[in-house]
């Protein structure tokens, strides 16, 4: 695979450097090539309520696996008043203290699993990697998300190719609702309760639990209609209906809805201040 050669190319120039990993595809492929190029490169994991319980098991499998050196940091973006404020560029405080807390434990370049795709977007955490001087290898040879599959596909790495697409747990919430730390681990334990109890009855590429004023919005990424009036849609409510009234947010059952997933829809860019 040329793209792949491309990669390798790239990361044998860049010498030793700290991958910043996530626990998704992009990033868990790029650590996997940076690794097997130069062993002395430093993987690096933020611990976090924002990051699924799933995602974290996964980076340490690989680094059992691979052998990584693998550092598990806590970047303190939840203590952060402008990360848990929410605004629409919640990404650039999130991704400012996950830099500058790498960057104070090494004096390596830091390296990101952006890729091509990703430019197309409003992506604020692309700025925060500006400041800091981050690279993203993806970009530099040109690689989109289907070939990012294809390289792990073409590694082996059977059980990354096909993940979905798994974007930080404060994602659910709304723009401008403030994040809970508490909420977050209770979002995500609804979502997998709800992959396990849906796919039982519709063929799903994944769910989200969406958390808006007084609301919970339980999405459904499927080829065939989401039926709100169906016996799944009783169930997942009840199932959400389960989880926040055992962990007290009463507040946000005034309201379960169930609809078609739509991508980013917690997201309101239109509330961002441009100066």
């Amino acid at each position: 695979m040329s793209k792949l050669v491309g990669l390798k190319t790239v990361l044998e120039q860049m010498g030793p450097v700290a991958v910043a990993v996530s626990g998704g595809v992009d990033s868990m492929t790029l650590a996997v090539v940076a690794h097997r190029v130069n062993r002395e490169n430093r993987i690096f994991h933020a611990l976090s309520p924002a990051v699924p319980e799933q995602a974290t098991m996964r980076v340490r499998h690989y680094a059992k696996k691979e052998g990584w050196a693998l550092d598990l940091i806590d970047a303190g973006e939840i203590l952060d008043p402008q990360y848990r404020a929410n605004p629409a560029n919640r990404c650039y405080y999130c991704k400012t203290n996950l830099y500058e807390t790498i960057c104070r434990q090494v004096d390596l370049g830091v390296i990101s699993g952006t890729n091509q795709d990703d430019l197309a977007d409003y992506r604020p955490g692309l700025v925060a990697a500006d400041e800091h001087a981050v690279r993203h290898p993806y970009v530099e040879v040109g690689i989109d998300k289907s070939e990012v599959r294809n390289i792990a596909r073409s590694l082996g790495l059977t059980d990354l190719q096909d993940l979905p697409a798994a974007p930080c747990l404060s994602s659910r919430v709304m723009t401008g609702i403030a994040i809970d730390e508490k909420l977050l681990p209770v979002i995500n334990a609804a979502e997998e309760s709800l992959w396990q109890s849906l796919r039982r009855s519709i063929p799903i590429k994944g769910v989200r639990c969406r958390i808006r004023p007084f609301e919970v919005a339980i999405e459904i990424d499927s080829q065939e209609d989401v039926d709100a009036r169906s016996e799944y849609a009783r169930e997942a409510i009840d199932i959400v209906t389960g989880l926040f009234e055992k962990h007290g947010y009463q507040e946000y059952l005034r309201t379960i809805s169930v609809e078609p997933y739509r991508r980013g829809s917690a997201f309101l860019v239109e509330t961002l201040q441009v100066d």
